[in-house]
């Protein structure tokens, strides 16, 4: 009796999902008979199985619910309850950051693992060692391999003077490392880099290095390149590697300093109401016309906002990229609170470029590839640091060429 009531519930459940304003599936007749067969096997585990608190119907749906959600891509997920208590319900999430600033991390996640997708500048983690692509192990002796973003963010968390030891691996040196940091107030410019290559051979080109697309980003952009411009800086290397997003309203701004006003540069597509964004377009005015030639560095970090910024130069032919192929997140995600404490973060819709591609899950590629060696990487970081580094460090960097920025330079000295 319990199996048919079961059975009827969902299937009503199923018959009103039918009804959603969501536009229908070409197997939406079919789920009835599914819907069976997945009652039928849970009623065979709970009547079965010897381990009668694995087979509880709470635990048993939420399981399932889990794998079915998680299965849809890298972003959405189903949270049990005691993740959810460390969890904030914003609504839609239009840009979203798993960012720790008192540690001065940024988290994301890629084939089931948590990483460090930007490690802030003169931050505690940096100072530990901890760099852009390490994976998260432990905390606290802590096991935290199996967590999800938010799960990941809500471990890492603390106040201002705690203390955390972390453990990450490292894939470029194939170790594991463990690093001692403590929770601190970190203030850092969106543009900690922005000068002429004179050192480089290249006066007359300009170098902007963009590391978060904060509140202030297209604002410090802005101010720097009129700075270049007075100086005669006749082209832009726009450096976005390691750049692993922010505001989505910034990245527009920024576009707008490069695109003619009211140009057309993201747009969303999904099957929900929700997903009904109106294109985002660049501001209806520009103050200074820009139409120097422009080059935007990207690497395997640079992603979502970046991605969007590099995609769109890129469609509309106003900037050649260099690098490596992007992260890959151009979605958007909704999370909401759900019933028995659990919750729901589910992709709802994905962000397109003006072409119409997404970044989603495969990336922003480069029109010049360039190989990047973990030794490149290592001296990447240094070049970060150099005005805080030890001579030994500005000894290293002397003697090392950055094969992202040479090809940069010496695409544009060939016009």
């Amino acid at each position: 009796m319990r199996f048919h009531s079961l059975v009827a519930s969902l299937l009503l459940s199923l018959s009103l999902f039918g009804q959603d304003e969501v536009s229908p599936l070409p197997d939406q007749d079919d789920g009835y008979q599914h819907v069976e067969r997945f009652i039928k096997i849970l009623e065979e585990v709970r009547a079965n199985h010897p381990d009668a608190d694995k087979v509880t119907y709470e635990r048993l749906i939420n399981r399932a619910l889990e794998g079915m959600v998680g299965s849809l891509d890298t972003f959405s997920a189903f949270y049990h309850p005691e993740t959810v208590q460390h969890m904030d319900f914003e609504g839609p999430a239009i840009e979203e950051q798993f960012a720790i600033p008192s540690l001065g991390l940024t988290l994301a996640q890629r084939d089931g693992q948590v990483y460090l997708a930007n490690v802030r500048e003169h931050s505690t983690a940096q100072r530990a060692g901890l760099r852009e692509g390490d994976v998260l192990l432990k905390s606290q002796a802590k096991d935290l391999s199996a967590l999800d973003l938010p799960a990941a963010k809500a471990a890492l968390a603390g106040q201002p003077g705690a203390s955390l030891t972390l453990t990450v691996y490292r894939k470029t040196a194939r170790r594991e490392i463990t690093a001692e940091l403590l929770h601190a107030v970190v203030k850092q410019a969106a543009l900690p880099d922005a000068f002429l290559l004179e050192q480089y051979g290249a006066p007359k080109v300009g170098y902007a290095r963009l590391t978060e697309f904060s509140a202030t980003a297209a604002r410090e952009l802005e101010a720097a390149l009129d700075d270049l411009e007075d100086n005669g800086m006749t082209a832009l290397i726009l450096d976005l590697r390691g750049n692993g997003g922010g505001l989505l309203n910034v990245a527009v701004d920024l576009l707008g300093l490069f695109l003619p006003p009211n140009t057309e540069v993201v747009t969303t597509q999904g099957r929900s109401p929700k997903a009904q964004i109106p294109p985002l377009k660049t501001a209806e005015r520009q103050r200074v016309k820009r139409e120097y030639p422009l080059v935007v560095l990207l690497d395997r970090n640079s992603a979502s906002a970046s991605e969007l910024v590099g995609g769109a130069l890129q469609d509309l032919q106003r900037a050649t990229l260099i690098g490596e192929t992007s992260f890959g997140k151009g979605s958007v995600q909704n999370i909401e609170a759900r019933e028995g404490g659990t919750a729901l973060r589910l992709t709802f819709a994905t962000y397109h470029t003006p072409s119409g591609r997404t970044p989603h899950e495969v990336g922003v590629e480069p029109d010049i590839a360039v190989e990047i060696s973990d030794e490149d990487l290592s001296n990447f970081e240094r070049f970060k640091t150099r005005k805080s580094a030890t001579p030994e460090t500005l000894k290293v960097l002397e003697k090392w060429t950055d094969p992202v920025l040479k090809a940069a330079i010496d695409k544009l000295q060939a016009r």
